[in-house]
């Protein structure tokens, strides 16, 4: 769990680069994270040598030749502002590579699969003092195990949703570990997002397997499993895949699939049922010609709409039997145009929806107030669908205004979702009952249509259009409010106005006798 003082450090470093001249808050953490990775790359390289130093032999695929030492982050930490920026910035004929260039020039077998998406990348600290300023905070930042190193970074990411900017980058973390927590991986599981953005998806999958399942990791057969084939993520902005290549890195996963290309786009068209989970909060707006479409999801919508499009994307790359918890507008759940009715009725009637969450509309604020939900289904190709469960959120434990304010401390070591239910923390959180129900499904057979979760029979989906919106289906209840009759009011106020008449009186008479 993040602590007071890494806050702290790590606030402190966001805001000498805000005062240093560099304001946009991608372009901060991208810069931060070179920062830590060269900082990382030392740490992987002393730790080597030091094993050696202990058995003997010889440094195998060094990092860090004997004349590069002055590119390690423990030698140039040391020097002078200039100097140290020069090294970062000019080369000469005694030291051909400037520390950048280093870093950029790594293959993944020395750096990990951060180093594979360096191509591109920029150096835009502008100053000898901003970059000496940094470096000397990040090296007291103590990173000695993975859980310091995870939640900084996560702590990290949080600070683009109260920067102003580029928020709409990150889905709210209680709503990814709620996702997660449902859908319950499984060992065996290959899970990916075809936009993964940051990563925070198959991060917080990883954590669930280490919060529930630790003693697993001793298992050879599952730690390689973990680190090299169960996650995969799929991202067409370098910026961003170098920034979930990190966060992924940083939290254990050493040798995740990273995939640099358009999902939706005929060069991803080799990918197909080949997960056995996704997790997703695809794009919600946006359209694409029908040209720059694999043509196999076109098969199954016909439409040039992303999120409607990444549906029939990820029902290809779903294995049969493979699950899928995605992040939907709401518009897909009623949209009436021929290609919204397809992939529901194809997901409803040929493979089998499980669940519907219909979520509040300030979950996503303050930079989108669109209503959302989170479809869950199971890849089946012979239907399987018999009832749906609708659940009506109201409450996330956080404000639905822009303020995003916590209304309830989470546990220690919770991401929003772990409060006890009782009634007065369901009225502010209504995740943990989400998950807890999601679990006994049976149990909401009794469950009556006024109620805030009940199951919906496939005939009545089909009856209605495969319409999926949770207020077609759910009954309201109006409460008869009876009112005084006009005379009985006008009898009230005229006392009223009798009573203020003499309260005024005897303030004017104080007064004469003052």
């Amino acid at each position: 769990m993040i602590t007071g003082e890494l806050k702290s450090q790590v606030d402190k470093i966001w805001e000498s680069f805000w005062t240093g001249g560099i304001s946009n808050p991608l372009t901060v953490i991208e810069q931060f994270t070179y920062l830590l990775f060269i900082r990382r790359l030392d740490e992987i390289q002393t730790l080597e040598e030091k094993k050696v130093n202990m058995i003997g032999g010889t440094l195998k695929n060094a990092i860090f030749s004997d004349n590069q030492a002055d590119l390690r982050w423990n030698k140039f930490k040391g020097q002078e502002p200039e100097n140290m920026f020069e090294l970062f910035t000019k080369t000469t004929e005694q030291r051909p590579q400037t520390v950048f260039d280093h870093m950029k020039e790594l293959g993944g077998d020395k750096g990990g699969v951060f180093a594979q998406y360096m191509k591109g990348a920029t150096f835009m600290i502008p100053t000898p003092r901003l970059l000496d300023m940094v470096v000397q905070m990040i090296d007291k930042i103590k990173m000695d195990d993975r859980d310091t190193k995870g939640d900084l970074y996560e702590y990290l990411l949080s600070k683009t949703a109260t920067a102003g900017t580029n928020g709409q980058f990150r889905t709210p973390r209680h709503i990814i570990r709620m996702m997660v927590d449902m859908v319950k991986p499984t060992f065996e599981d290959t899970i990916c997002d075809p936009s993964s953005g940051t990563a925070g998806f198959l991060v917080t999958s990883g954590e669930y397997f280490h919060d529930n399942f630790e003693d697993a990791f001793v298992e050879k057969k599952f730690r390689d499993h973990y680190n090299n084939e169960m996650f995969t993520g799929i991202e067409f902005d370098p910026t961003m895949l170098r920034i979930g290549a990190m966060n992924l890195q940083l939290h254990g996963i050493e040798n995740p699939q990273l995939i640099g290309k358009d999902a939706l786009s005929e060069d991803n068209g080799d990918i197909e049922e080949r997960f056995s989970l996704i997790l997703a909060n695809p794009p919600f707006k946006g359209s694409l010609d029908y040209d720059s479409v694999e043509k196999s999801i076109l098969q199954t919508v016909k439409t040039k709409k992303t999120e409607l499009l990444f549906l029939g994307l990820m029902l290809r790359m779903l294995k049969v039997g493979g699950r899928c918890a995605v992040i939907v507008p709401d518009g897909v759940l009623f949209g009436s145009s021929n290609a919204h009715k397809q992939i529901r009725q194809e997901i409803v009637e040929n493979q089998k929806l499980e669940a519907v969450i219909s979520m509040p509309s300030g979950v996503f604020k303050p930079y989108a107030g669109v209503s959302t939900a989170v479809l869950f289904f199971t890849k089946t190709n012979s239907g399987g669908t018999e009832n749906v469960w609708f659940y009506d959120m109201q409450a996330d434990g956080y404000s639905l205004d822009d303020k995003r304010s916590s209304l309830l401390p989470p546990l220690e070591g919770d991401q929003g979702g772990g409060q006890e239910v009782t009634p007065e923390n369901h009225a502010k959180n209504n995740i943990p009952d989400i998950i807890a129900r999601f679990a006994n499904l049976k149990n909401e057979v009794q469950r009556k249509r006024t109620d805030q979760s009940f199951l919906v029979p496939f005939e009545e989906i089909k009856k209605n259009g495969w319409d999926l919106s949770i207020n077609k289906y759910k009954e309201m209840v109006y409460e008869t409010v009876e009112y005084e009759k006009p005379s009985v009011l006008i009898a009230e106020i005229k006392e009223l106005d009798k009573e203020r008449q003499s309260a005024l009186e005897t303030l004017e008479k104080m007064l004469k006798n003052m």
